[in-house]
Parts: C-alpha cells; structure tokens; sequence
C-alpha cells in the first residue's frame, strides 16, 4: 500500500519479528532510520519526519510498535516486556534487508530506543530520544517507586497497571479521551501550573476529569484525531497499556545492565513545558555518565510533550544536523 504525501510516498508493508508481525511505514532511500513512537500514538507520529528524512537521503521507517495499529498484538502482558521489544525492532532491520540503522524514538519510544542500543548495539549505532531522557535501571521496582508519589492521588503509571481498568474509562469514547490527553500534555492547551495535574487520578476518579475539554491542540486537526482515534477503536488499548504492566518484568531483566551506559552517538530533544523533561531533570544532567557519547542535546522553548508534531520543522532539522554529524558506519 502506498500513501500519498505532496513530496514522497509513504509505503506501508508488514515485516516478521518475534510478535508475528510489524506494520512499517517506509519512505525513501539510503541509510536506515528507525522512527517508534509512545503512548498513545502509531507510527503516524512521525508523519512529518518520515519525507523530510527521505528527502535528505535516509530511509525513514516508522513502525507500529505491537499492540498498536496493524502490528501483532500478543494477549499476555510478559510480551510487551522491553527485551521483546527490541527483538522486533532487531528484527525490523533484518526483514528490511538491512544490517545496522540508527533509532530514534520519542516517550515510551525513547526507552524502547534507548534499550536497543543498550542490548544490540550490533544493530544499532545511534540513538535518538524524544521527550523521555534515559534513566538506566536502578535499585528500585518501578511499580513500588511510583506507589511512593502522589500522596492520596494516584499516580497515572499506577493507574494503569491492573488490566482492565483503563480500559474501561478509555474505549467507550476513545476519540474523546485521546483529544483530551494529548491536549493535556501540549504546550498551548495544557493545564494552568495551579490547576490539578492531569497525571494524577483522584481516589475513585478518571484521568479524563482533568484533561481539557474545549479545546484542541494546533498540531491536531480533526483529520489527525481520526486516524489515531480509528486504530485504537478497532485495536482497543489493552496491547498499548500492556507496556506499562511489564515495567516490573523489565525490571528484573534487565539486572545484568543496572546503571549501564549506552556508548553508541545519542541525541536528545525534549521541551521544556513537557513534564517528563522536569520530572527527570536529574537524568538529563547525568548524561555526561549515562550517554558518554552524546553528541546533540536540545530543549526546545515553550514546547510540550509532541514534540516532532507540535515543532515538526524544528525537530527535523535537529535530526538532519545530528544525522549528518554521525560517523560512517563500517
């Protein structure tokens, strides 16, 4: 299938890997970038990026990470663990025909990027984050560190990890509930600093309560709400919510690389009205350890946490010009 853009055509294809399958996204020619998007998103997240990448030379892949869109969506909640997740970005480069490609990911995308650098940096020999700066594993599970915040409100990590329960306040108005999530985390329609934090659920209440209600984000057009609103009314969330029910898996996984650093070139861009650039100041100012090899590090002014939407031609152009630094790969 192919997708008309007004400068390249995006060409949608599926590719074997551990979950069964991978939906890919895939435009232009050249050296191999893997684009994974976050919660609650799909590969058209990188809709802006991915003819702006082939019209410098790359081939720009955007996958579907599984659980979201047209890519398999295992049942169990231990096959969404992080060390599955990089078999299927592994094995997106294989069932391209490729050997090595540089990933960039942006919220849960940034981890999952980060991590396969950290596990098979056979295969990937530069790592881009977006949003989410890289924190290696600590000494603390992460389901009882975020039990630990909040005081009598629920932190929404923790909302989220029985099944089912999402679920129930998300799908029977997926459209509604995406609109005012990603509203909620944008920079021009977030919550005042004084109002309720819309990460945090009231004891018997819903994350919906405090997301904006009347208005939309400019990134966001009603024909972009459709697209992301129809492939989770037909996936449903479960797959996607699953990411946040492994975390305690991936935890015990990954012990062997406890406090590890990644090597490979990196690049980071976050913004800085983007709670997780704030929550996690202390990670981007321990770089100089956790990415010894950080070549690029960018916060963008007054944005939120879209940023490769709500600044497409910002962010770019911060991946051209990290891109185009990279060292030849041999």
């Amino acid at each position: 299938m192919v997708q008309s853009h007004p400068s390249r055509p995006v060409t949608h294809r599926l590719v074997p890997s551990p979950a069964g399958r991978i939906h890919v996204a895939e435009c232009g020619s050249g050296p191999l970038v893997l684009l994974v998007h976050g919660f609650p998103e799909s590969w058209y997240s990188w809709r802006h990026q991915l003819p702006a990448l082939a019209a410098a030379g790359y081939r720009a892949v955007a996958v579907d990470v599984r659980g979201y869109g047209r890519s398999s969506k295992p049942s169990a909640v231990e096959e969404y663990r992080m060390v599955e997740l990089v078999a299927d970005a592994a094995a997106v480069v294989e069932g391209l025909g490729e050997r090595t490609a540089v990933i960039v990911g942006h919220d849960w995308g940034a981890n999952i990027a980060a991590h396969a650098a950290l596990l098979r940096p056979d295969v990937f020999t530069a790592v881009g984050m977006l949003s989410v700066p890289y924190a290696p594993r600590g000494p603390v599970k992460p389901t009882d560190a975020f039990a630990g915040i909040g005081g009598d409100e629920e932190f929404y990590v923790s909302y989220f990890q029985r099944p089912g329960r999402a679920e129930a306040e998300i799908e029977p108005d997926v459209r509604g509930w995406l609109a005012g999530f990603y509203a909620a985390l944008s920079a021009d329609t977030m919550p005042p600093a004084d109002a309720p934090s819309p990460y945090f659920v009231p004891r018997g209440g819903r994350m919906r309560d405090r997301f904006p209600g009347d208005r939309a984000p400019a990134w966001l057009s009603s024909a972009d709400l459709d697209t992301y609103a129809g492939e989770f009314e037909r996936t449903g969330l479960t797959g996607a919510l699953s990411r946040y029910r492994a975390i305690d898996r991936d935890w015990a996984d990954l012990a062997d690389w406890d406090g590890a650093p990644i090597t490979q070139p990196a690049l980071f861009i976050g913004g800085t009205r983007d709670a997780s650039t704030t929550w996690m100041a202390d990670a981007i100012a321990a770089f100089d350890r956790t990415l010894p090899a950080l070549t690029a590090c960018h916060l963008i002014d007054g944005c939120g946490h879209w940023v490769q939407q709500e600044r497409p031609d910002e962010v770019a152009r911060m991946l051209l010009d990290w891109l185009g630094a990279l060292p030849p790969v041999d």
